[in-house]
């Protein structure tokens, strides 16, 4: 059942749901989960709006400053189910981001480890040494020199952002990115397709939601 209806028990879009899951298209300045003072938060307002769900409803995160994409189970079983998919990597994810300088090549592979840098935080930074292993593949997109779509390989924090940003990366940051490039009206980067399998069926699920800063194709799932 492919939804797109703005819910009103959280006021978020729903791009489908079932009894076992539900994926949003979240907004950017929303938090996937709640912080350490802030409440308001994508897992909190499903939580608060579908009372019967149960376990621990997160199945990933985006940063705040990226819309898009992101699913939620709505059960223990279907989080466990979902959870071994993340685990696998058999869950594929595309992002969609307007970068500050025009690409110079169609498209490549960035390997960059990652780690926290614990004077900074919560900035993350690439070392070889003690970074953990953070792959992303990247190609044009569209006319655009500065439209690009982003293939994580790997879930670390702000991956896409420093394989962008970094000089050792695109060294070409994303725009309207605050921590590893200039602040504008928001960060450029949108959560556009997931890719996963039904934790009931094993149907294929295509989730997608359109790019707010360029048209975008809508939710469908086969």
């Amino acid at each position: 059942m492919n939804d797109r209806v703005t819910d009103p028990a959280t006021g978020l879009m729903v791009l489908f749901e079932d009894e076992w899951l539900i994926a949003i298209d979240k907004p950017a300045g929303l938090l996937s989960q709640p912080g350490r003072t802030v409440s308001d938060s994508v897992s909190q307002r499903v939580r608060d709006g579908r009372p019967a769900a149960s376990g621990s409803l997160m199945m990933h995160r985006l940063d705040m400053d990226t819309s898009g994409v992101i699913l939620l189970a709505k059960s223990a079983a279907a989080h466990a189910h979902l959870q071994q998919q993340f685990e696998k990597r058999v869950v594929h994810k595309r992002y969609r981001a307007l970068l500050e300088r025009p690409v110079r090549s169609a498209g490549g592979q960035l390997c960059l480890p990652l780690r926290l840098d614990v004077e900074r935080r919560p900035y993350q930074i690439v070392c070889r040494e003690h970074g953990r292993h953070a792959l992303s593949v990247w190609r044009r997109a569209g006319e655009d020199p500065h439209e690009v779509l982003l293939l994580p390989r790997t879930g670390r924090t702000h991956q896409l952002r420093v394989h962008a940003a970094d000089p050792a990366g695109l060294d070409n940051p994303i725009r309207g990115d605050r921590l590893y490039g200039r602040e504008a009206e928001r960060l450029h980067l949108h959560a556009e397709r997931l890719v996963v399998r039904h934790p009931q069926d094993g149907r294929t699920l295509v989730l997608t939601s359109p790019c707010p800063f360029r048209a975008g194709a809508g939710a469908q799932s086969g």
